[in-house]
Parts: structure tokens; sequence; C-alpha cells
């Protein structure tokens, strides 16, 4: 007889069921969110566990090197699939679900999840640091502006985030009221600031002393927080079978809907991270506008655009640069500059 053990993770509880290979429950518990005492109750069920699963959120980096490092087989299952799966259940509770991952176990109809290595999630961390500093500055920002055109005062509209505060600073001083109500907010504007320049740094040098994140680099278009964040994003290569895969992990191809004589393609799935696909498209448009020397990949990508249009033609571009990135990843080959002839 061969055993699944599904497992619902919540915050600080999880609901264990163990069913056997003909689907009915052996084993039915809810224990607290703890590696040690989950270990615990899976070695003392009587019978050799086939696999341990349960569905991707924020615990399961945690359980499932914990539990795999306890020596079982633990699979994390792709998160939308369990919840349509688990949507025909008329009751939504913890024990529910847990027996529904447990079947879903038993079937093998799930989509297993890449779980990443530890320095991805620390790049990781450290891009999204960066992220909500920049995002708090702008915030304060926006919230300065506001409050300045009650008085009738207009800030420049393309000020960058280094000039803000020396020119605030400058128009407030001068009435003393001004400054009793917007000075404490630029001072804290301005210790956000310096952080992220100090984030911006770190990331920039976790680029530069990283080979991979290098060799990226050599793409026309692709800075630091492209190159780290398309690395810490796919961390392994190898999981993906083709390079054209990888445009469709991050969501950049588009969706399609066959029922019968219907037979629709829609606009890009978004699916994946959307940070990644946010960083390929600020990549893309780098590279058909900034970029001053010619490519194949910008030649395809301004004929592209002529037919189909400037958004269209950089969402195109963003995969194709997807899909070279994860190739010269695979191959240990930095970008090629091929010679392209400009038509008039």
């Amino acid at each position: 007889m061969t055993y699944y053990a599904g497992l619902d993770v919540a915050l600080r509880t999880v609901a264990l069921c163990i069913v056997d290979d003909q689907g009915k429950i052996a084993f039915d518990r809810s224990l607290a969110c703890d590696v040690e005492a989950i270990s615990k109750c899976l070695r003392e069920f009587p019978h050799p566990l086939e696999r341990v699963g349960f569905e991707a959120g924020a615990m399961s980096q945690h359980l499932f090197f914990g539990l795999q490092a306890c020596g079982f087989e633990v699979v994390c299952m792709e998160a939308r699939q369990v919840m349509a799966a688990l949507s025909a259940m008329r009751n939504k509770t913890d024990k529910n679900d847990a027996r529904g991952i447990a079947q879903l176990l038993r079937s093998g109809w799930f989509n297993s999840v890449h779980m990443k290595s530890h320095q991805a999630h620390v790049q990781r961390a450290l891009l999204s640091s960066r992220k909500a500093v920049l995002n708090k500055c702008i915030d304060l920002a926006n919230e300065v502006r506001g409050l300045l055109k009650v008085f009738g005062v207009r800030l420049p509209p393309r000020t960058s985030h280094g000039s803000f505060d020396a020119i605030v600073r400058e128009i407030i001083e001068a009435d003393e009221d001004l400054t009793h109500a917007l000075m404490p907010l630029l001072d804290a504007r301005q210790v956000l600031f310096k952080t992220y320049l100090e984030l911006d740094r770190r990331v920039k040098r976790a680029c530069v002393g990283d080979e991979v994140c290098r060799r990226f680099m050599t793409v026309p278009g692709v800075g630091p927080i492209l190159a780290l964040t398309f690395k810490a994003a796919v961390d392994d290569p190898a999981r993906f079978s083709s390079s054209r895969n990888v445009g469709a992990h991050f969501g950049l191809t588009p969706r399609r809907f066959q029922s019968g004589e219907i037979d629709n393609t829609g606009r890009i799935s978004r699916a994946g991270d959307a940070d990644v696909r946010s960083a390929l498209y600020s990549g893309a448009n780098a590279l058909l506008m900034r970029s001053m020397k010619w490519t194949q990949l910008k030649a395809w990508g301004t004929r592209l655009m002529k037919t189909k249009g400037r958004r269209k033609a950089i969402v195109a571009v963003a995969r194709k640069l997807a899909v070279v990135l994860h190739r010269m990843w695979v191959d240990g080959t930095e970008f090629r500059w091929d010679k392209v002839e400009v038509k008039a």
C-alpha cells in the first residue's frame, strides 16, 4: 500500500492528511507550522510515505528544504492549479484543503514548482528592498507636490530624485508656516533617499561580482537591475527544456482560448513574476529607443514597430530578450554584435 501526505499550510498551523493509493483517509491532524513538529508526526506514521506535498506559498521555501533534509520526498505544487482543483469542494476548510492536496498527490494531476536556491532569494530580497524604498521616496515626493499646490506652488514636472530636496527646501524656507509643516516630511524623504542610494550601490556591486550578470550586461539595453532580476528569477537555467519556454513562463506570450469552432488569441498572459516582466519590458524599450548601435534584434524590433506599433514591438522584443539571455546562460557565451545594414 502506498501513502501520500498533503499539507495545507497557514502562517502558524498546518492541516495534515494522509491517504492511501485507493484515496481512503488514513490519518488526519492539525499541527504547528514547524518543520520538527511535522517531520515528527510523519515519522510516527506506521507506513512509509511515497510523497509529501503542499501548494506554493510564503512558507514553501522553509518547509520544502526542511522536510527534504529530514529524508522525505517533498513536492511543492503550483498554487493556481491547486486552487482550481479545490474550488470544486463544497466547504472550504483547512482540513478539506489538506484532503484535496493529498488526493492531488495521489492522482499525479499537478505541476511541481521549482524551489529557488538561497542565493536567488537573497538577490530577490535585495531587489525588493531597493524597490520598496524607492516607492516610498516617490510617495513622499508626490505628497509634497500635492501639499504645495494648495499654496499655488507648482514644482517642475521633471525633477530628479537627487535634486528634489534642494529645490523644495529653497521654496519653503521663505515661508515659516510651510517650513513648520513640510520640513519633517522632507527630512524623512532625505533619509529614505540615502537608503535607496546605498541599496542601489549594493545591487550594482552584486551584479558586477556575478559572472553570469556581467555576461548578461553585454546585451544592449540590459543593465544591473534587469541582469540581477532575471538571474534571481530563473535561478537554474536547466529547469527550462527550451529557451523559448522562458518568455511564456514570465507571461510574455499571447493567451489562447479554443473550444470547438472557437479559436481566439488574446493579449499576453501576464503569468509569472511581474517584476521580471517589467524589467524585460524596460530593457527592450532601452534597446529599441536608446541603444545607438544596430543589432539583428533591434532591426527586427524596429521593423515590427512599423507594422504592429510601439508597445507590441517592445513586448515582442522583451520575449526575445528573455530567450537570448537564457541561451547565453546555458551556452556560456556573450552577446554577438552582428553587422546590420539599415535601409533608409
